[in-house]
């Protein structure tokens, strides 16, 4: 998932650490916050690439059962045996069926790209929204230069986790063909090419654009309300980054259930529209959804994407935050000795 640094920003911490007193915020503050502020006014980029793989990977792998349950409620024409009515039930039914560990095949290859993924994420986003608040608000914070910073570093993070996507989401499935994350990728590179790997990438993109534009500036007028001062508050994060990447998930999840028809090509489902070969192209998978399932098929898996994607961004926040302090904290301390 995509997140952004949130209220103790660089240019937050510059700002503080220059006397401003906006908000009432020069009054007393705890020894923390105190603490924050004496880092340095902006991170490394290995800070920065270090702190966001650890927030990537453990952010999918404690969610990942719940994504497996997502994308099965996402298919169009489900097995008899697949068909779930609530995410406790689909866990409960899965591990009893098929196995204890069923829910969590394929997490080692979504474990493999979500760190390089999001530590170019964070990476691009940090170096981009410096740059670009200083162009369009030269006084701190501005919510446009957020969501484009946010945008752009969508292209690295998706350029890497798309061919991760096709394969867990095809291991995820009910009844699926491969049994581990090699077998997989050597099948479809085989039978489908390359190009498989970034059939969906552009829905992807379409998907991941205007989700990270609302997760930001919804996630920054939060901040606005919980924690004005900006100061190190995870708790505030947690808050924040869960409610914003619940409102972005639902407003997203059409796009999302087009992505997981494009990643698995799901075989009954291109039966019943009479889609011969390989189905690819964005308008296409919303013609077929549209199809089979009408307009509630565009929101199949919308709780399981929502009740995923609430604690997934509060995981992430919480984790880059931290790592970002403990790491930032260690160079300050390297440099007074040296």
């Amino acid at each position: 998932m995509e997140l952004r640094r949130g209220g103790v920003g660089s240019q937050a911490v510059g700002r503080r650490m220059d006397g401003d007193c906006r908000d009432g915020g020069c009054g007393s503050k705890d020894a923390r916050s105190e603490d924050y502020e004496n880092l340095p006014t902006s991170a490394s980029v290995s800070t920065h690439m270090t702190a966001g793989a650890m927030a990537g990977i453990l952010e999918h792998s404690i969610m990942y059962p719940v994504d497996s349950v997502k994308t099965r409620m996402q298919s169009l024409n489900p097995d008899p045996k697949a068909r779930y009515t609530s995410i406790y039930g689909a866990l409960k039914r899965i591990m009893h069926t098929e196995g204890f560990w069923r829910p969590l095949r394929g997490l080692n290859v979504m474990m493999m790209g979500a760190g390089p993924a999001h530590a170019m994420y964070f990476a691009c986003y940090e170096n981009m929204k410096r740059t670009l608040n200083d162009v369009f608000s030269h006084q701190g914070n501005s919510h446009l230069a957020n969501g484009v910073a946010g945008s752009m570093a969508t292209l690295l993070h998706d350029a890497v986790m798309n061919p991760a996507e096709v394969v867990k989401q095809r291991l995820q499935m009910y009844n699926s063909q491969h049994q581990s994350a090699f077998s997989c990728i050597r099948t479809v590179w085989r039978t489908e090419g390359l190009g498989a790997f970034y059939r969906s990438y552009t829905t992807q993109l379409t998907m991941n654009i205007p989700f990270q534009s609302i997760h930001f500036i919804t996630y920054e007028f939060l901040q606005e309300q919980v924690n004005p001062h900006r100061d190190y508050n995870p708790q505030s994060h947690i808050i924040s980054g869960g409610l914003a990447g619940a409102l972005a998930a639902a407003a997203t999840t059409p796009l999302d259930v087009c992505k997981t028809l494009l990643n698995t090509q799901e075989n009954m489902a291109l039966s019943l529209a009479n889609v011969s070969g390989r189905l690819s192209g964005m308008a296409n998978a919303f013609r077929t959804v549209y199809q089979l399932n009408g307009l509630a098929g565009y929101f199949k898996g919308i709780q399981a994407r929502v009740i995923y994607q609430m604690p997934s961004t509060a995981i992430s926040w919480s984790v880059y935050e931290f790592f970002k302090y403990i790491l930032t904290k260690r160079q300050l301390e390297n440099r007074t000795l040296y």
